[in-house]
């Protein structure tokens, strides 16, 4: 069986700025990859390409972005807008911006089926409330008659849930949906978007800098660093035997209850994230490594071994060794 979603050499530019350097991904029916990196790697600007949503300015250059077997990376925008809230839907880091203030969060979820559906008013109204039913919105019927900033965030956040999962997509991309949230609605919200992908055999691209959220919903996960994908595999391996450094460094960084003394010092990772312009060569991450070498200036190719791949001149076992 084909991916839902496979993209082959994604870059993005910004004038001579490479956002997205050849990065690929393929997540299958029933799968959610997260997408995991520090702030400004290019996760976002990623899923934005996946959706053709960049903002002016911004250059597409992919190899590929093939959705059920169809190549969306130069698909005219009368034909994405079909796809886009219908087969593919998209979760935004903050709903309060993505939510019109000036409509209620009914007449925004019916447009939704109106517009892909072709349904009429009543029958989308019922949908429309079944669906938050569904996500966990209590009174929903109530809640189709209120405005944005009469709900709470966590109930805001539902809402955009159930807007994107209306049409029952193939593909969900989730940028940053739990950032803006408590940590006890942040629970609600992961457990929320893990059954449903169980129940409706969703396709999930989870974007997050949380490697909490990665340990508590990820099938595989693909590192992202100045923008490409420096390691990529199944969740467990990757946590249980991390082969870049950068990664390394990433979890070393999360305070672990038990293992971090009072008054202690947090583990970082020195140094800032380079420019990478066009033409950028070798490994974007040896200004912050202590492993790096003169080699770490030129190309380096991905290593592989299994389901585990990694861009780095060190093999399996350095870790070991070092």
């Amino acid at each position: 069986m084909s991916p839902v979603l496979e993209v082959r050499d994604l870059r993005v530019r910004f004038g001579a700025m490479a956002a997205v350097r050849g990065i690929d991904l393929a997540i299958e029916r029933g799968q959610t990859h997260c997408l995991v990196g520090e702030s400004g790697c290019g996760k976002s600007v990623s899923a934005l390409a996946v959706m053709r949503l960049l903002p002016r300015g911004a250059k597409l250059e992919a190899g590929a972005i093939r959705f059920a077997d169809e190549d969306i990376a130069r698909l005219p925008e009368r034909a994405m807008r079909r796809l886009r809230g219908d087969r593919m839907a998209m979760i935004f880091q903050e709903p309060m911006t993505s939510l019109n203030p000036a409509y209620t969060i009914g007449s925004q979820m019916t447009e939704v089926l109106r517009t892909h559906r072709g349904m009429g008013r009543a029958a989308a109204v019922e949908r429309a409330e079944a669906m938050l039913a569904r996500v966990g919105v209590s009174a929903p019927g109530m809640r189709l008659g209120q405005y944005p900033h009469q709900l709470s965030g966590g109930l805001r956040q539902r809402v955009m849930i159930a807007t994107a999962l209306l049409c029952e997509p193939d593909l969900l991309v989730a940028d940053e949906p739990t950032t803006a949230l408590d940590v006890t609605v942040q629970v609600g919200i992961l457990k929320l978007l893990a059954d449903l992908k169980r129940d409706l055999g969703l396709a999930m691209l989870l974007i997050t800098h949380d490697l909490g959220v990665v340990a508590r919903i990820a099938d595989v996960v693909s590192v992202m660093y100045a923008g490409e994908i420096v390691e990529h595999a199944p969740a467990g391996q990757l946590f249980a035997e991390p082969l870049h450094p950068y990664t390394r460094g990433l979890l070393r960084a999360i305070p672990v209850p038990g293992k971090v003394k009072r008054g202690e010092k947090l583990a970082t990772i020195p140094g800032i994230v380079p420019r990478t312009e066009a033409g950028f060569r070798g490994c974007a991450f040896r200004d912050r490594c202590g492993f790096a070498t003169y080699e770490c200036a030129e190309p380096i190719a991905a290593r592989v071994e299994g389901a585990h791949r990694w861009r780095c001149r060190l093999e399996a076992g350095w870790r070991e060794a070092a």
